[in-house]
């Protein structure tokens, strides 16, 4: 970690994905536009299916809660299975326009990429300099895990199906929204008990510093990771431009 005091004592590494791990540009200009494009094709492929079933009906109940309070929402139909299907991909596509973080929205995106991941339309994109850090990082005996607001799914395609091959054997540990919200100190600490680490021992790297600030709060070392030319405040918190500065 860059001029950080007790760096030899941390034991894990969580990381953010967007911005992070991962060029934002892929997953706004990539995963986001392929979701969109294919959720009707894949509802109508896969309506039958438990899980799948399971997330619609989240979704279906979710509306119902939120349009008991405000206005705007997609029509939804149940006249037909086709009626259905049309009204909950409506529904999908206005909730990715509003940035919602609902648990039954992520399921559904991530079934929908894990189909192209596995057609092999998509691949998952890390910056360069994210392979070699994890093997430098593992081979220090520090234990690499994820959160981000992307369900486990979702990390687990990007990193098992990366343009750089499969990482997964590098994360020991993954974490969503379903461990607690990515600005709330708990969350940090949530964590820190389920890789069996004290907080002191984790440091967190994201390129959102109202995040860093909960995992400050919950006792974790901070790093901000300013990717590109620019950056403005650091929010107190020590900044890297590059994972090779980090635990070189």
């Amino acid at each position: 970690m860059p001029a950080r005091p007790g760096a030899a004592k941390i034991r894990g590494i969580l990381l953010d994905v967007e911005g992070t791990t991962t060029p934002i540009d892929f997953v706004y200009g990539t995963l986001f536009p392929f979701a969109r494009a294919g959720v009707e094709e894949f509802l109508t492929r896969h309506f039958e299916n438990d899980e799948v079933a399971a997330d619609v009906e989240a979704l279906r109940r979710e509306r119902a809660r939120e349009a008991r309070r405000a206005t705007g929402f997609p029509e939804w139909s149940e006249d037909t299975a086709s009626a259905r299907i049309a009204s909950v991909a409506a529904y999908f596509r206005w909730l990715m326009d509003q940035d919602h973080k609902f648990t039954a929205l992520k399921s559904l995106q991530g079934k929908i990429w894990e189909a192209g991941y596995r057609s092999g339309e998509l691949r998952g994109a890390v910056y360069p300099d994210v392979p070699p850090a994890f093997a430098r990082w593992r081979a220090q005996k520090r234990r690499i895990a994820i959160f981000s607001s992307g369900n486990v799914l979702a990390q687990k395609l990007l990193f098992g199906h990366s343009a750089a091959g499969d990482l997964t054997p590098f994360i020991g540990g993954y974490f969503d929204t379903s461990t607690g919200l990515k600005q709330e100190a708990e969350s940090y600490g949530r964590i820190a008990s389920a890789l069996a680490l004290p907080p002191a021992e984790v440091a967190f790297l994201s390129d959102v510093i109202a995040e860093l600030d909960a995992a400050g709060r919950a006792g974790m070392h901070t790093l901000l990771c300013v990717r590109g030319v620019g950056g403005g405040e650091s929010g107190g918190h020590a900044v890297a431009r590059t994972f090779d500065e980090v635990f070189p």
